[in-house]
C-alpha cells in the first residue's frame, strides 16, 4: 500500500505536467504517440528498465542513452522531459508516468478503458455491441476495448470498466445460482 501511495505522489504530478505541456502547445496526440513509443520500448527491453533504474549509473550516461534511443523518435519537449526526469532522479518512474499520462488523456477525451474477458474470440459485432453498452453505462464519448480469452469461463463474458465488474459468464451465473440455493 505504501509503495502505491509514494508512486502516486511521484507519478501523477509528472504526468500532469506533461499533459499540461501537451495541451498548452496543441501536441496532445503527438505526445501520446511518443508516450506509447516509450511504453513499448520499456516493455520490450528489460535491460533498458534495469539501466534507467540503476542508481549507480551516472545521470550523464542515462541521458546519452536516452538521447541516442529517442532523439529522432520523440518530440523535443518529450526529450527535454526525459532529461528532467533523469536530473530529478525520477527516470525509474517513467513507465508509471507514461501510463498515468495515458489515463489523463483518456479522461481529457472522455474515453473509457474497458476489458472484455470471454471464453472464445469475440467477433467485431460483439466487440462493437460491448463498446456501445459501455458508452451507455458511463456516458463516455469513446470506449477503448481490450479483449482477452479465458477458456475457464466456459461461456459468456466478463466486462471490467474501472473498478466495476459485470460478470455475464456461465461460471458466474452458476456461482450465483449455487449461492441462492444455499440460502
Amino acid at each position: 500500500m505504501r509503495h502505491s501511495v509514494i508512486s502516486t505522489k511521484i507519478v501523477k504530478p509528472y504526468a500532469e505536467a506533461l499533459m499540461s505541456v501537451a495541451v498548452n502547445h496543441g501536441l496532445i496526440e503527438r505526445i501520446n504517440q511518443d508516450v506509447s513509443f516509450l511504453l513499448d520500448l520499456l516493455e520490450e527491453s528489460k535491460q533498458l528498465n534495469d539501466f534507467l533504474a540503476n542508481p549507480l549509473i551516472k545521470a550523464e550516461a542515462k541521458k546519452t542513452v536516452l538521447q541516442q534511443i529517442t532523439a529522432t523518435q520523440v518530440h523535443p519537449y518529450v526529450l527535454n522531459f526525459l532529461m528532467l526526469l533523469v536530473d530529478r532522479r525520477r527516470i525509474s518512474w517513467l513507465q508509471g508516468i507514461c501510463q498515468q499520462y495515458q489515463a489523463l488523456l483518456r479522461e481529457f477525451n472522455r474515453i473509457v478503458l474497458a476489458e472484455a474477458i470471454a471464453a472464445t474470440e469475440l467477433t467485431e459485432e460483439q466487440k462493437e455491441a460491448i463498446a456501445q453498452k459501455v458508452k451507455q453505462m458511463t456516458g463516455a464519448k469513446q470506449v477503448e476495448l481490450k479483449t482477452r480469452i479465458d477458456p475457464d469461463l466456459l461461456g459468456g463474458l466478463i466486462v471490467k470498466v474501472g473498478s466495476r465488474v459485470i460478470d455475464l459468464s456461465l461460471r458466474g451465473q452458476l456461482r450465483r445460482l449455487a449461492n441462492s440455493l444455499m440460502k
